[in-house]
């Protein structure tokens, strides 16, 4: 029930208050520990880089470890208030669905608008980019943040608690701070960025199930190959499994191209992933809720 509870805060209240979201204090840390971690050489950098992230993902796993003794000390139905309380903020889905749906809204005024309100959602420079690679872009980070805000926190929940969840939800935070291939970045952010590839390898993959449905032996191949076609071992299987699904070309220019013989992205087809990301979000939802019930219906009340 603690799911039900985290995805009942989220789908109403959305976000909670600033002061009080992990995933903001996770993210001043690594903006202060940033600063004390040099870019060169690639020895000391990769060594200090990895302290700081280890010394942030022990502090986000003691703090869930602390929550999660205080939850079990209340009881069954205390107990599920205070985890589902916690889990909330691990969780992103209704932002992410309201932020990608508002750049086809955007995009149904003006261009200028469209790469600004597609700014919201991704890293990549937005500039210079037409309607259909806006749209293409939106359908992308939807699809890769399905798997990054909502399954994985969730899976991760469901295998090892609140810890698990939160060592989660810290590592992809400083995979999006910290793991770029960069100057700066390229040894520093070496530890944060495997981080996130190991901890989302499951997620990625039971993401992209929940988009494509259940292929064939030639579907699951299909998929295999299209995901591939990027360079990060996890972001093209949701990617590429919500491409397959709606038959769009999805591509990031000097990057990618993922199901080329797809239509270009056109208006309308933002709200269409909309859609069959909400139905993913629901399933992951209920399926572990079902799996979260099972795991405690011998707890005490």
């Amino acid at each position: 029930m603690s799911v039900l509870v985290a995805a009942a805060l989220d789908a109403g209240l959305e976000e909670p208050p600033v002061a009080l979201h992990p995933v903001v204090w996770s993210g001043r840390y690594l903006e202060a520990a940033a600063r004390r971690v040099p870019a060169e050489p690639r020895g000391r950098a990769i060594a200090l880089g990895g302290a700081a992230w280890t010394a942030g993902a022990v502090v986000a796993v003691a703090a869930a470890l602390a929550v999660d003794r205080v939850a079990g000390a209340l009881g069954r139905v205390g107990g599920l208030a205070v985890r589902g309380a916690a889990l909330w903020p691990l969780l992103s889905a209704r932002m992410l669905l309201r932020e990608v749906a508002a750049v086809e809204a955007a995009l149904d005024r003006d261009l200028d608008e469209g790469r600004a309100a597609l700014a919201r959602v991704v890293s990549r420079d937005t500039a210079g980019l037409d309607a259909a690679q806006v749209r293409a872009a939106a359908i992308e980070s939807l699809a890769e943040n399905l798997s990054d805000s909502v399954v994985a926190p969730l899976a991760w929940y469901l295998a090892a608690g609140l810890p698990g969840a939160a060592l989660h939800r810290f590592a992809n935070t400083a995979d999006a701070c910290w793991g770029y291939r960069t100057p700066r970045w390229r040894y520093a952010g070496r530890v944060a960025a495997r981080a996130d590839d190991l901890l989302n390898l499951v997620p990625a993959r039971l993401t992209a199930a929940l988009l494509v449905g259940a292929p064939s032996r030639a579907g699951r191949g299909r998929l295999r190959r299209e995901a591939r076609r990027t360079d990060s071992p996890n972001a093209g299987w949701p990617m590429a499994a919500l491409a397959l699904r709606l038959d769009l070309r999805l591509a990031k220019p000097g990057h990618y191209v993922l199901h080329p013989a797809g239509a270009e992205p056109a208006p309308g087809d933002v709200h269409r992933a909309v859609r069959r990301v909400r139905t993913a979000v629901l399933a992951a939802a209920a399926a572990a809720t079902v799996i979260d019930l099972i795991r405690h219906r011998g707890d005490r009340p």
